[in-house]
C-alpha cells in the first residue's frame, strides 16, 4: 500500500473516537432524564397512593378505634346498672332499718305499757280503799274532830293525793265522772237514776275509772241520769 493510500485511514481514527464519546454522552444524558422521568412518575404514585390511603385502607388502630369505643360505651352502661342496683339495695336496707327501729320502739312502749298496767291494777285496790275511807267522811265537819282523827283524815288526803299524782307520772289518768257525757269506752253503767243531772249524763260515779294512755286500765262504775224527777 502507498503513502497516499494511508493518510485518510489515519485521519478517521480520532474522529470515529470522538463521535464515539459524543454518542456515549447523549446516551447518558437520555438514560438519566429517562430515570428522572421514572423517578417523577414513582413519586406522582406514591404521593397519589399516599393520599388514598386513609380512605380506602384504614390503619390498624383506625379500625380498632370503633371497637374500643362501644366497649367503652358497654362498660359505662354496666357500671351505671350496678351503681342503680347498690342504691336500690341501699333504700332497701335504710327502709328496713327504718321499719325496725319503728317496730322495736312499739315493741318498747308495749312492754312498758305492760308493766305500768300491771303495777296500776296492784296499786289501783289500796286508792279504792282511801278513796272509800274518805267518801265515808263526807259531810263530817272537821272541826268537830279531835286532833288525831283530824290529822288522820288529812294523813288520808295527802296519802290519796301523791298515789294520784304518782299514777299520772306514768300515765295513768281517772276517767271523767260526775257532770260528762256517759261514754261506753271508759264507763259501765250500773244504774239509771233521776238526778239533776242532764239525761245521758254521769249522775254518780261509784268506782273510779282509770286509763293509761288512749286504752281503758278500768271502766268507772256509775249511775247515768235519766233526767230530773
Amino acid at each position: 500500500m502507498t503513502m497516499a493510500d494511508n493518510t485518510p485511514a489515519e485521519n478517521d481514527g480520532p474522529k470515529d473516537e470522538w463521535d464515539d464519546l459524543i454518542g456515549e454522552i447523549e446516551s447518558e444524558k437520555s438514560a438519566s432524564k429517562r430515570r428522572a422521568a421514572v423517578q417523577a412518575a414513582a413519586d406522582d404514585i406514591l404521593k397519589a397512593a399516599g393520599k388514598s390511603v386513609p380512605e380506602t385502607e384504614p390503619h390498624d388502630g383506625d379500625e380498632q378505634a370503633p371497637d374500643a369505643g362501644a366497649a367503652a360505651v358497654a362498660r359505662i352502661e354496666e357500671l351505671e346498672l350496678e351503681l342503680a342496683t347498690l342504691k336500690d339495695q341501699a333504700l332497701r336496707a335504710m327502709a328496713e332499718a327504718e321499719n325496725v327501729k319503728r317496730r322495736s320502739e312499739k315493741e318498747v312502749a308495749a312492754a312498758r305499757i305492760f308493766g305500768i298496767e300491771r303495777f296500776a291494777n296492784d296499786v289501783l285496790s289500796v286508792h279504792d280503799n282511801l278513796s272509800s275511807a274518805l267518801q265515808s267522811l263526807e259531810g263530817t265537819d272537821k272541826t268537830e274532830m279531835g286532833d288525831k282523827a283530824k290529822n288522820l283524815v288529812e294523813g288520808i288526803e295527802l296519802t290519796e293525793k301523791n298515789l294520784m299524782a304518782v299514777l299520772a307520772r306514768h300515765g295513768v289518768t281517772a276517767v271523767p265522772g260526775v257532770g260528762t257525757k256517759f261514754d261506753p269506752n271508759v264507763h259501765q253503767a250500773v244504774a239509771n237514776i233521776p238526778s239533776s243531772e242532764d239525761k245521758g249524763n254521769v249522775a254518780t260515779v261509784m268506782q273510779n275509772g282509770f286509763k293509761i294512755g288512749d286504752r281503758t286500765l278500768r271502766a268507772a262504775m256509775v249511775a247515768v241520769s235519766t233526767g230530773k224527777a
